[in-house]
């Protein structure tokens, strides 16, 4: 990866995180490592008086909107790949009442503006390995 291509990621983590916060999420992890595999953003929201709701957010930065854009960039073997670190994280920090989730936030860095898209649920935790 290049230093303009991490350059760009991070800064789009950092909008997707604000973005978030102005949502009403509070940020609890930021690249969650788990071995080799990370979870960009971890958020959590309170849903009642003991509960809340935890998504693990992966962020998708680019520079325009072709490709199918960042979220279209989540396939199969990375969705893979957030669940096992999901899991990770649930078996060391879970609270009784959470509920989880997996979103997507795709942000697009363009010369004049900044366009971000949020995809909530994006997919589900699967139930096999």
């Amino acid at each position: 990866m290049s230093a303009t291509t991490q350059a760009r990621g991070e800064q789009g983590e950092r909008v997707a995180a604000r973005w978030l916060r102005v949502h009403g999420w509070s940020i609890t992890d930021h690249r969650f490592r788990s071995g080799h595999r990370d979870i960009d953003l971890i958020a959590t929201k309170p849903t009642g008086q003991f509960e809340r709701e935890v998504a693990f957010v992966e962020v998708k930065t680019r520079a325009r909107d072709s490709f199918g854009g960042p979220v279209g960039a989540v396939g199969w073997r990375k969705q893979r790949e957030l669940a096992r670190s999901a899991k990770v994280w649930i078996s060391r920090f879970q609270q009784p009442g959470d509920t989880f989730r997996f979103d997507v936030i795709g942000v697009i860095l363009e010369p004049q503006r900044v366009r971000v898209q949020h995809i909530q649920n994006a997919f589900d935790l699967p139930t096999r390995p």
